[in-house]
Order: C-alpha cells, then sequence, then structure tokens
C-alpha cells in the first residue's frame, strides 16, 4: 500500500471543516486510491463536519467525540525515520504498521465503550482502515462492510468506497466494479458521483480494461468541464493513447 500523498491533513476534526471540504477531499482521494489510511484522516474529518451536530447531544456523545479527535490524531501522527529519536510531546511513530496499531486501540475501546454512538460508527470504519494498513484484508472487509450496512448514509457511502478500494487492490475487480457502480447510481454528499466515476475509470485502467476505461473517463470530461475533475479524466485520456 502506498505511502505517498500530496496533502497534509492536519486540521482540528471536531472545528475547521465545513462540508465543502468533502468535494475537495473526494478529488484527493481519486489521485491516491490505494492510500486508505491516509484517506481514512480526511474521511474523518469530512464526517466530523457534516454530522458534528449529531456528536454533543448528550454526555456519551461528547466523551466519544473528544476520544475519536485524539484517535484520528494518532492516526495522523508523523513518522520518523527508524533509529531516530522522539521529540518530547510530539507524538511520533516508526512505521505506518506501528501508527495504526496504536489508533486501532483508540478505535476499538470508542466502540466498545460507545456502541450506540455515531462515533462508534466511525470507530468501525477505521478499524477497517487501520486493519487495512496492517494487512488483515479479511478483517477490513468485515468492518467496512458493517459501517456500509448502517443508517448514516453519508458514512456508509464512504465505506463502500473503502471496500470496492480493497477489493481493486486484491484482484476482486467484479465486486469492485459493482460497488462502484451502486455509488455512481446513489451518490451522496460524501462520495460523488464524479468521484466513484474516476475511481472505477482507473480500476478499469489498472485491470487491462482500456476500451472502459476510455469510455468512462469521456462521459466524465464531458459531463465536467472546465472542472478539476474532467482535467484529470484529459489527462487520463492521453495516458490511453
Amino acid at each position: 500500500m502506498r505511502a505517498e500523498t500530496r496533502h497534509q491533513l492536519k486540521q482540528d476534526a471536531f472545528s475547521r471543516v465545513t462540508i465543502g471540504a468533502a468535494e475537495k477531499t473526494a478529488h484527493w482521494s481519486v489521485e491516491h486510491r490505494n492510500t486508505l489510511a491516509v484517506a481514512g484522516i480526511a474521511i474523518a474529518v469530512i464526517i466530523a463536519g457534516v454530522a458534528g451536530g449529531w456528536y454533543y447531544l448528550g454526555a456519551q456523545n461528547e466523551k466519544a467525540s473528544f476520544e475519536m479527535t485524539q484517535a484520528v490524531r494518532t492516526l495522523e501522527a508523523q513518522l520518523r525515520p527508524p533509529g531516530a529519536p522522539a521529540q518530547p510531546g510530539v507524538p511520533s511513530f516508526t512505521s505506518a504498521k506501528e501508527r495504526a496499531e496504536a489508533a486501532k486501540k483508540q478505535f476499538q475501546g470508542i466502540e466498545d465503550k460507545y456502541p450506540h454512538t455515531r462515533s462508534a460508527d466511525m470507530a468501525r470504519y477505521f478499524l477497517g482502515v487501520t486493519s487495512a494498513t496492517e494487512g488483515d484484508n479479511a478483517a477490513a472487509e468485515n468492518h467496512f462492510k458493517a459501517v456500509a450496512s448502517t443508517g448514516n448514509k453519508e458514512l456508509a457511502s464512504i465505506a463502500k468506497l473503502a471496500l470496492a478500494t480493497l477489493y481493486g487492490n486484491t484482484s476482486r475487480t467484479k465486486d469492485a466494479v459493482a460497488l462502484y457502480q451502486d455509488l455512481i447510481n446513489k451518490p451522496t454528499t460524501s462520495v460523488s458521483k464524479v468521484t466513484a466515476q474516476l475511481q472505477l475509470a482507473e480500476l478499469y485502467q489498472t485491470s487491462n480494461q482500456p476500451l472502459d476505461a476510455k469510455r468512462l473517463y469521456e462521459q466524465i470530461k464531458k459531463d465536467n468541464p472546465s472542472t478539476e475533475a474532467g482535467q484529470l479524466a484529459t489527462q487520463k485520456l492521453a495516458e490511453l493513447k
């Protein structure tokens, strides 16, 4: 799983986000479809902005929200080179796996202590993210499926996107295509139609289905002129020539 990313998302998940960030992060995630762990951090920010009002309805929700913030900060903590000393007061880890393990314990604690809160649903999603980072694809699939079946359509759509990415990365192309098509037909604020289209087109491209990829990129370009998505589709079409 690739670790590179062009954007450092360090905003406070519960105080500096607007719903408009969803569209920006959606495009960003398209460019880095394999980086589930990093995309997960952005998703926490989005969901907090979309559903933040729910988290402060009671004492349990408030406690769960606070712990969720701490867990997300663990997941976005700095990585330092092996052997390099940690800086006092600055959380850091020597590998993405070590960081995921630490965050996973926190997310599991949230799910265990606050099972009926919105934060618990988010924690289940992040248990999938951290499981994928650790290479436990079976556990990741189970967590993403559980979240995808919740009544929160915004979080459910993000879980489906992550699940489709997981399937694509593990040669389950048919399953991935089915999920992307579902997201295209039923877009949400968190996962727009064009986001799912771009993800599917890239899957076609990397799965040696250039004609399907070309057809979809052409449709994206036609439907989204003068936008970032349209520009990306144009670039991808040039690669297919």
